[in-house]
Formats: structure tokens, C-alpha cells, sequence
């Protein structure tokens, strides 16, 4: 991904928050047998450990198709993001933009034993289930214990230390207070490019700006 100096995401909490908030990735190898190939899973952060370390699982046989263990693999995280037409700025001559923000997390898989394994199974499920009014979890009962061991034995844990990451938020930085201002609220309204993540997202880097400024 090519670098900006305006929209650098350096911090290594910046990339945790977009892990947070935005925790479906796809996973990128090159392999010796099939070359690139690609999959997309659920990730989650692990809080405990030092700098940014990812808790995941592939189904089988993705372990193998993806060769992991063997080697680095590219994690993509992607956050809000959509067009930003040039008639949102002013009069002057302009070409349209894409606002995004994502990250390219690099690091080489550690594949956990069957124990391990359902200990992240069961915390991706309590992730997602925490925000239902009636959470279904993996071994709730001595049913559901008996089929979350079952299924297990077919998805392979994995645990990948982040080595190095390249990450951007591109939310029109460059621009003046006046046209941010104008490319928000046309991200809040109704027109065919709406988007109010993306406006909630840029009003997040603005503020963040405006207040540093002071």
C-alpha cells in the first residue's frame, strides 16, 4: 500500500482500535503449492499480550491450503469507507477521492493446540454474542458443550504475532476545516453516496486535528 505522510496510521493503538471495531479480515499467503490464496475470517485482539497479536481460526483444510505456520501472511483490516465526489468541495476544479481506512498487518501464524483452540472459539463466539439480548454460547450446556467439541476438531486456531504493519486513514486531511465540514454532512444525508460510518470516522480524525491545533 502506497504511503502518505497526511494519513499515516502509525500507533499501534490506532490499528487496535480498527481491529476492535471492524474484526473481519481476509487473510493473504503466497504458498509453494498454489501461489496466492486468500480467506476471510472473524480476528480478535489479543488484550493480554505485548504490541498486536491476533486470535483467529481457519476450517480446515484452509491450515493447509494457506501453509501456515510455514510462513509470513498479510492480514487486511479494512474500515469505513466510500467516495467522495469533487462537487462536495467548492467551485475550484477537483477530482473525486476514495476515503478509507486499513491496515496491512504482517506475521508468521502460530497454530494452537485443540485446547487452545476452543478457548478462541469460544471467545470469538462470546465477542459477537455479548450484544444479543439472549447470547448463545458455545457450552452453555452439556449439549452444546458436546457439539462445540465436535465442531472444533474441524477449524484450526491460530494466534499471529504482528511483526510489522503499514496502516492509512485517508479522511480528507488535505482538505480545509470548511470543505471537511461539507463532505460530512454529505456523508450524513440521503444522497447515493451516504455513509454514515465513513462521516462518523472522519468527524473522529477532524476533531482529533482541530484539537491538537488549539
Amino acid at each position: 500500500m502506497r504511503q502518505n505522510p497526511s494519513f499515516t496510521l502509525a500507533s499501534d493503538e490506532g490499528v487496535k482500535r480498527l481491529v476492535r471495531e471492524h474484526p473481519w479480515a481476509t487473510i493473504v499467503s503466497m504458498t509453494d503449492a498454489s501461489g496466492l490464496v486468500a480467506s476471510h475470517y472473524p480476528v480478535l485482539l489479543d488484550e493480554d499480550a505485548d504490541g498486536i497479536v491476533l486470535l483467529t481460526h481457519v476450517g480446515k483444510p484452509d491450515d493447509l491450503v494457506h501453509e501456515l505456520g510455514r510462513h509470513e501472511v498479510l492480514v487486511i483490516v479494512q474500515g469505513p469507507h466510500g467516495y467522495v465526489s469533487p462537487g462536495w468541495y467548492d467551485a475550484n476544479p477537483a477530482v473525486p477521492t476514495w476515503n478509507f481506512v486499513t491496515a496491512h498487518l504482517h506475521g508468521t501464524p502460530e497454530l494452537l493446540d485443540a485446547d487452545e483452540n476452543l478457548r478462541v472459539l469460544e471467545a470469538l463466539v462470546d465477542h459477537f454474542e455479548d450484544a444479543m439480548p439472549e447470547p448463545r454460547r458455545m457450552r452453555g450446556t452439556l449439549a452444546n458443550s458436546e457439539y462445540a467439541d465436535r465442531i472444533a476438531t474441524g477449524t484450526v486456531g491460530l494466534r499471529i504475532p504482528i511483526t510489522r504493519f503499514v496502516a492509512k486513514n485517508k479522511m480528507s486531511q488535505n482538505r480545509p476545516d470548511e470543505t471537511v465540514d461539507r463532505i460530512i454532512a454529505e456523508l450524513e444525508g440521503a444522497g447515493p453516496y451516504a455513509s454514515p460510518p465513513l462521516a462518523a470516522e472522519m468527524r473522529r480524525t477532524h476533531e482529533a486535528l482541530r484539537a491538537a491545533r488549539r
